[in-house]
């Protein structure tokens, strides 16, 4: 049973790196449930120190996520139709097939968004510019929580390796 929970906790903490992108998908906060599962088996002890200090930097991550796009849309003059064309861009650009659509979509999205509310190009422009920057901090900020707790996994995983396969 430790050895189909380590598989499901690895494969959960990776759903989370995954999850930093996609706006549907709390990346730090399912790859804190992917450690969770770690120490839910028997190999690994309970440390609920840890537990709740990871679970509380996810957390603070995972509100911070909903105001870093719109300070960044606020900062550069846009307004809620930048944010909202933001994510739906960044739907659009995950389901393309074409090379960067991850990065292009949120950027195109604002700036369709941005010329519905306002008709003035060069202030969508701007307005995209700063939705899309606020985007990309914020997938920053989750990537990198979620590949940390992943390598916490792996780190912890490591360290109790033998209770894991001692038959």
């Amino acid at each position: 049973m430790d050895i189909f929970l380590l598989i499901i906790g690895f494969l959960v903490a990776l759903l989370g790196i995954i999850g930093s992108f996609l706006p549907v998908l709390p990346g730090p906060l399912t790859s804190w449930a992917g450690l969770l599962i770690l120490h839910t088996t028997n190999s690994v002890p309970m440390n609920w120190t840890f537990l709740g200090i990871t679970l509380g930097i996810a957390i603070l991550i995972w509100i911070i996520d909903y105001f870093i796009p719109a300070m960044g849309t606020k900062k550069f003059g846009g307004t809620r139709y930048g944010v909202i064309g933001t994510m739906v861009g960044l739907v659009v650009g995950l389901l393309s097939p074409i090379p960067f659509g991850i990065i292009i979509g949120p950027f195109i999205g604002a700036f369709i968004g941005e010329m519905m509310y306002e008709k003035n190009s060069g202030k969508a422009l701007k307005a995209a510019f700063g939705s899309f920057i606020g985007f990309l901090t914020s997938a920053f900020l989750k990537f990198i929580a979620a590949v940390i707790f992943t390598g916490l996994y792996v780190s912890i995983f490591w360290e109790y390796k033998t209770a894991f396969f001692s038959f």
